[in-house]
């Protein structure tokens, strides 16, 4: 029993730390030569519903990267009658994170045969959240989505809270047996004193 804990505690930090294997090639081609005007499938593609239409967006290329050119493509069009939604659709750009606010407009976009282009170049690698809206029949529509620019970071949030507990786990355990020991000797000692006295 005690060779397993050991082991698992030896083998708990070696997956914390192993790298996510990310695929490289989309449709046989390596990914990493796609740019945001390619024939190949989208890193994302989502489709959902926000009131009376149906919303399908796309993000060009498979894995967006800092400093290089990417495209979302967005249609929208009524649930009733399958007809597309022609007015201009906002796109907007926020930190995916708790402790930010900062908020910048991509651009604001008119349908190109029903489809919404909005172009972007991020200097920075991180998380993001897009926002697309618009106003139809008097009513605002807003669907904000994720985007992943570069690599995510081989330990996250959650692998960091996990090996911190792990320590502190550890730890807790190492200063007890440590006392537990000092206690045994202290009273291995004692018991002897009163030996050598007795006798």
């Amino acid at each position: 029993m005690r060779i397993q804990i050991k082991q698992l505690i030896l083998l708990l930090p070696l997956l914390l730390v192993a790298p996510v294997s990310q695929a490289h090639h989309v449709l046989g081609r390596p990914a990493y030569s796609l740019n945001e005007d390619s024939n190949t499938p989208p890193s994302m593609q989502v489709e959902t519903q926000i009131g009376d239409y149906y919303v399908t967006y796309m993000v060009f290329p498979a894995f967006p990267r800092p400093n290089q050119p990417g495209r979302i493509n967005l249609y929208a069009k009524r649930i009733d009658n399958n007809q597309p939604f022609t007015g201009k659709i906002t796109f907007k750009v926020r930190d995916d994170s708790w402790f930010t606010n900062n908020e910048e407009t991509l651009g604001v976009q008119p349908p190109i045969d029903n489809v919404y282009r909005q172009n972007f170049e991020f200097l920075k690698r991180g998380s993001y959240i897009i926002s697309a809206s618009f106003h139809a029949d008097g009513q605002p529509y807003i669907v904000d989505f994720p985007m992943r620019i570069g690599k995510a970071p081989v330990i996250g949030p959650l692998g960091i809270t996990v090996a911190v507990i792990v320590f502190a786990l550890v730890s807790v355990n190492l200063i007890q047996r440590k006392r537990l020991l000092r206690a045994r000797i202290r009273r291995a000692h004692q018991s002897q004193v009163k030996q050598d006295q007795s006798s």
